[in-house]
This record gives C-alpha cells, structure tokens and sequence, in this order.
C-alpha cells in the first residue's frame, strides 16, 4: 500500500529530528559525553552505594545510572522532581551527592540554586559542578551565565562549599570550534534564518575535526584563557 502524502512528511520530519538530535549529541554538543567527563564521574560514583542518595540537576530525561534520582525543569518519563533548583522538594542534609552538568548557566537564580543545594546535601557531602565558558548562547529555554575558573571558585566557596578540584572538561579546541561553527552558520544563512540551522550541522561536521587538536591546549600555561568549560567537585562543610 502507498503511504499518503501525510506519512510522508511524517517521515521526513522524524528522519529530520534523528538527524538533528545526533549533529547536536554526538557531533557538536557531545560535552556531558566525553569519555574524559565519563570517566570522572564513574570515579565518583563508585565512592558511593546505590543505596545512597544522588541527585542529577538539570539531568534531562536521561538517567546516568538507574538508582540516581533526576531534577529537571521540564517533566519526562525519567524526570522525578519537576522544579526549579532555586526551590527544590527535598529535606535539609538529606543527599550524599549532587550532580549538575551545565545546567547552572540557564538558571535566572543561581546563588539561590546553589544555596539549595548547600542545604539538601548531608554534612560533606559532595557535588560535581560543570558549566561552560567559551560556548556560544544555547537557550535551554534560557542561558544567562557563564563561569571562569577564578569565578567558580569564588561562587561554591562563598555558598560555603570546600572546592576540592577545579579542571577544565574541554579545553581550547573545544572553545575555538563551537565560535567557529556558530560564525560559519550565521556569515552563511545571513537574514535567511531558516538556513541557520542547516548551516550549523554543516560546519559541525566539517570542523569537527579541530576538535581533535583539544589535548595540546590541555597541556598550555595559557589552557584557561579559551577552554569549552569546567568542572569543579566540591564539599559541603559547616
């Protein structure tokens, strides 16, 4: 049986979004992703049992491990506190860990979020905190800040937190390639802003491979003056 003209556009619309979700995952915003973050965050999990309390901020619908418990803005099937991180539904000193990967820059209240989760987390407990620098404006459905490493341990350090380790997640090569593609698409869709997006998963794919320079920079005196972001593990003490 032909399919109707409706199924066809259906289709396409759907093979349009798979497309676009992997040039964005896997391609161009592959940064919670890296095996270098992956690897980090395993190493602090395993200092925990799946009995413990572990809170992902910001998580998206998409469990990091099956007994971690996910706080969002938007509701989803694996989302189980629908809130902003300025107020969250939990009792004080009653998380061991707090996860929160770049999440912090889209929140209108940081200071507030961040006091919350100074009070959730039990007496030294710990958060894994990562939030860009060199990234351009992604609303999600806002973006309001961005965070140098100085600034990152100015902000946990003032909410009370011990700051145990600040590294950069992506370095120069990252930061460079995200100015580059978001230049390309806009010097090429100009006024015609249907073009923009197309634009963007072309020059995502064919300056991936800058991406791939990231381990010299990491090795610079000057690593901290354009890197994508950072992360910071931190500890609550009284």
């Amino acid at each position: 049986m032909k399919k109707s003209l409706d199924q066809i556009i259906q289709s396409f619309i759907l093979k349009i979004k798979e497309i676009r979700y992997f040039l964005v995952k896997k391609i161009y915003a592959n940064t919670n992703d890296t095996s270098h973050i992956r690897s980090i965050i395993n190493k602090l999990l395993k200092q925990y049992s799946e009995k413990s309390f572990i809170l992902n901020i910001g998580s998206g619908n998409k469990r990091i491990a099956p007994h971690i418990k996910n706080l969002d803005i938007f509701e989803g099937e694996y989302i189980d506190y629908v809130c902003d991180a300025a107020k969250i539904p939990l009792e004080n000193n009653s998380v061991d860990l707090i996860i929160t990967q770049e999440a912090f820059e889209h929140i209108a209240k940081p200071n507030k979020a961040l006091n919350e989760c100074y009070r959730i987390l039990k007496d030294e407990g710990k958060m894994y905190f990562q939030v860009p620098f060199i990234v351009g404006y992604h609303p999600g459905p806002t973006d309001f800040y961005r965070f140098t490493k100085e600034g990152i341990e100015n902000f946990l350090s003032d909410a009370g937190f011990e700051v145990e380790k600040i590294e950069i997640t992506i370095a120069g090569a990252y930061g460079f390639y995200f100015i580059a593609v978001e230049f390309f698409a806009i010097l090429f869709s100009g006024p015609i802003s249907y073009l923009y997006i197309p634009c963007k998963g072309i020059f995502s794919v064919l300056l991936y491979p800058i991406k791939m320079f990231d381990f010299w920079f990491r090795l610079s005196k000057q690593r901290d003056r354009i890197p994508g972001g950072y992360y910071a593990i931190c500890k609550k003490i009284l």
